[in-house]
């Protein structure tokens, strides 16, 4: 009691000009805590505005990363659709068609689009009537594509100013009448394939020329509603003949189709052969092709005439002439070359188009001699227009 009455005296007896000096303090104290609290608002406020109306890099610098990711992702849709600008890739055939069979759903083109036809040469080696084909496509750049199927030992010698110049895809051996043949059509398909521009395809040999100027042959196979495979029900012992009872049930007798290895076809088509997994593996297994079996020429017109017939025009666009019997049609030399020929061969059949009659059937021929050449040259503008 003693204690806490002294207190109370401590108490009352205080200055009061004491009293009021602490008061005073802890209303600055406490002003200078609301000022800087005010401040920090309003620099907060004033960061946010610099960083929405001016961009962050106004506020302060930040040192640009230095990290590199380990791929770049394709994020411009060029690198899809621009095509391969070397054609010597290190992919196998598994990979290329894998990698040619990837079709986008949506039909119309993100991107400006000029059709082209792809020209796909299968060859042993050297192409001795490339000089008409130069003339055949001089002027017509960025309408065709050209893709050149050779054994793998040969080497072109096309200078840079060739239309063939860098156009050999990597190939393989290849073996008359063999799969090895349908293999190397589906090599040069797939390779095709890889420029989106390419909208119609088609095969052609060694021997083989042009008998139309481009754009006459540009028009007609563009405006076609078909695509051009002969394809026949031979009941001889070059067509059913030649089919195996293994092929059942997938292929029956009545399915058998033969036809020409020259072909052409729009990119549907050659989209189904590469991607096809269901009839080449039966046409592969050797127990299939026995002697003068001749796999190229039933493959392709037996699938697509089961699958997609009507597509088909069921016939070739390229003239032969197997007049002189055999195993090969006949070949035409120096001799052989008039323009009375090259007339007949151009208007010497009737066919359809677009279900309409014309005498216009054949846009190549075959098989021409090296020595053909320099005669099919003198003729080619009077004859060919070009």
């Amino acid at each position: 009691m003693k204690l806490h009455a002294r207190f109370l005296a401590m108490e009352e007896g205080k200055d009061p000009k004491t009293r009021n000096s602490e008061k005073i303090f802890l209303l600055h104290v406490l002003q200078f805590f609301l000022m800087f609290l005010f401040v920090g608002l309003a620099c907060s406020l004033a960061s946010k505005y610099t960083i929405r109306y001016f961009g962050g890099h106004n506020v302060a610098p930040v040192e640009k990363s230095t990290f590199l990711p380990c791929f770049e992702e394709p994020n411009k849709l060029e690198r899809w659709v621009k095509p391969p600008s070397n054609l010597m890739h290190s992919m196998n055939d598994t990979e290329l068609v894998w990698r040619a069979s990837l079709v986008p759903q949506i039909k119309d083109y993100p991107f400006e689009r000029t059709p082209k036809i792809a020209f796909m040469f299968l060859t042993r080696g050297p192409l001795p009537m490339a000089p008409l084909w130069e003339r055949f496509f001089k002027g017509y750049e960025g309408l065709y594509s050209i893709y050149v199927h050779s054994l793998p030992s040969y080497v072109a010698d096309f200078p840079p100013s060739s239309a063939f110049y860098g156009r050999q895809i990597p190939s393989q051996e290849v073996e008359w009448g063999m799969i090895s043949v349908c293999d190397a059509e589906r090599r040069l398909l797939a390779n095709a394939l890889l420029d989106f521009a390419n909208e119609r395809f088609v095969l052609i040999s060694e021997a083989c020329i042009p008998l139309h100027n481009y754009s006459t042959i540009y028009d007609y196979l563009m405006n076609s509603e078909h695509s051009f495979i002969n394809v026949l029900d031979d009941p001889g012992p070059g067509g059913r003949g030649r089919y195996n009872r293994n092929m059942a049930p997938l292929i029956d007798l009545k399915q058998w189709r033969k036809g020409s290895q020259w072909f052409e076809v729009n990119r549907r088509l050659a989209v189904d052969i590469v991607k096809d997994t269901l009839f080449y593996p039966k046409f592969s297994e050797h127990y299939f092709c026995k002697s003068a079996c001749f796999v190229d020429e039933h493959y392709i017109p037996t699938m697509l005439s089961i699958q997609s017939p009507q597509l088909l025009a069921n016939r070739s666009i390229t003239w032969v002439d197997w007049s002189r019997g055999g195993a090969h049609p006949a070949t035409f030399g120096q001799s052989d070359i008039t323009k009375e020929l090259l007339m007949r061969i151009i208007h010497g059949e009737s066919c359809t188009y677009n279900d309409q009659e014309t005498n216009n059937c054949s846009l190549f021929a075959r098989k021409f001699a090296p020595d053909a050449l320099d005669p099919l040259l003198e003729l080619a503008y009077e004859v060919f227009s070009f």
